[in-house]
């Protein structure tokens, strides 16, 4: 193998690395906003639970019911 070659080699495997170390930065850090993002919607999913809960039936229901007239 001439030493062009192997130096072609070389520096295409070089970047290759480059890239997959890059690509897993940007794999990290999305791993890490879908986890922030899942305990945010845990935490709404929890907070609506309550409101749910706290409230009677009866005014969810009519709360739909009595739109605005500009509805």
């Amino acid at each position: 193998m001439s030493e062009k070659k192997l130096n072609q080699l070389e520096e295409t495997l070089a970047h290759q690395e480059q890239q997959i170390h890059d690509l897993n930065d940007v794999v990290t850090r999305q791993w890490n906003e879908i986890d922030l993002l899942k305990k945010h919607i845990t935490k709404m999913q929890d907070k609506i639970r309550v409101f749910e809960d706290t409230t009677p039936a009866s005014e969810n229901t009519d709360a739909a019911l009595d739109k605005p007239p500009h509805y």
